[in-house]
């Protein structure tokens, strides 16, 4: 792998902002939906599932902010069932990995947006979704969007939902429904790289002021109160995903004008740099936090796997965007109305240029359900559903 000069890269990554904004400040949503979908999987023992994190996750929670990071326009969601392929403000064509997990787990419905107008009483039984696009560890992550929910606002929020479970089940009820049969997934920390850190207009004076172990540690301390505080919210089973290989998407690809073998170096060093250090912030979480388990997914040897081996997986391209406009792997303009779109949406891991297909998640999310040591630890989803 190699990166272009850096030079070059401040000034692409430049260049994209106005094309985000002017493409953002143009499109129109065309339809909104909650995208709640009831399932027939009876394996039952998954109380909620409560999910936090960025856009890889978000469920809708922006269609209801305004902001400049949204997926409720088409041809987004076009494989989504339970929304007849209309829009819901997934940034896919289909299910995220956490509605997969949940599906499997035997969740009875999808988890609720937090921000959903239904987003009350029994509909909260099966878990929501905190998540938001453009959201990150660090609250001035993802600012170059004008709003999304960062990861202290979507504590904040678990916070209001913990009292509604007591109001609902009653206070014995609720703290064994959320510590005993719930499961917290936390899916963040990619936009602290790609929207803060690494972006040129927001980060000249925080390059400057601090090196990237600096950066890290600041990401860590904030991710270390942030999943204390939802231990003291009775939370215990969590599952974090690291980082993936975020110099490989298409858009990193494009802007840098990379070969189809070739990733962004830096990106993926800082990735890799704050994943290690990740998994020995779990590790200390589990020995400090009595009753605790705290998962790691190694999300990012999961994506890299099928980025480099995409053919046996029975995709044909996982370089390119299936939905997007602009350069050799039209990574530059993201998914909406005026995109071209390929033929076969299961043939491609990346759905636009950031985020994987549906096809993607799918072999992901079950990965991280029934997968080894390597892939989830020190248990899979499954087995954390049971303990």
């Amino acid at each position: 792998s190699r990166a272009s000069s850096s030079s070059r890269r401040d000034m692409d990554m430049t260049l994209f902002s106005f094309f985000f904004i002017s493409i953002s400040l143009t499109l129109t949503a065309l339809v909104e939906s909650a995208g709640r979908g009831v399932n027939n999987n009876n394996n039952g023992g998954l109380g909620a599932s409560f999910i936090f994190g960025d856009s890889l996750v978000d469920a809708g929670n922006n269609n209801y902010l305004p902001t400049l990071s949204r997926a409720n326009m088409k041809p987004n969601g076009i494989d989504f069932k339970p929304s007849g392929g209309n829009p819901t403000g997934r940034f896919t064509n289909g299910r995220t990995i956490g509605d997969i997990v949940g599906e499997e787990l035997g969740s009875a419905n999808y988890a609720i947006p937090f921000l959903a107008p239904n987003a009350t009483g029994k509909a909260l039984l099966a878990g929501v979704n905190y998540a938001s696009g453009g959201g990150g560890i660090m609250n001035a992550t993802g600012r170059i969007f004008v709003n999304r929910l960062g990861m202290d606002v979507q504590v904040d929020f678990f916070n209001t939902t913990r009292k509604q479970f007591d109001d609902l089940l009653g206070k014995d009820k609720a703290k064994e429904y959320i510590s005993k049969k719930s499961i917290f997934s936390i899916t963040i920390g990619a936009n602290d790289f790609l929207n803060n850190y690494l972006f040129p207009l927001l980060s000249v004076g925080t390059r400057f002021t601090q090196t990237p172990d600096n950066f890290i540690d600041d990401m860590l301390d904030h991710l270390r109160d942030q999943l204390t505080r939802l231990y003291n919210l009775d939370a215990r089973k969590f599952v974090i995903g690291n980082v993936g290989p975020i110099g490989c998407i298409p858009y990193q690809k494009t802007i840098n004008q990379l070969k189809e073998d070739e990733c962004v170096d830096l990106a993926n060093k800082l990735a890799n740099q704050y994943n290690i250090r990740l998994k020995s912030l779990l590790e200390e979480l589990n020995k400090k936090l009595p009753g605790a388990m705290f998962v790691h997914a190694n999300v990012y040897d999961l994506v890299m796997e099928l980025i480099t081996n995409y053919k046996q997986y029975g995709f044909i391209s996982a370089t390119k965007a299936c939905c997007g406009n602009g350069g050799q792997f039209a990574g530059i303009i993201p998914c909406g109305p005026t995109s071209s779109m390929c033929e076969e949406r299961d043939k491609y891991v990346f759905w636009d240029p950031y985020h994987p297909s549906e096809a993607a998640n799918v072999i992901i999310a079950k990965q991280l359900l029934y997968g080894d040591v390597k892939v989830i630890s020190p248990v899979n989803l499954s087995k954390l559903r049971d303990m």
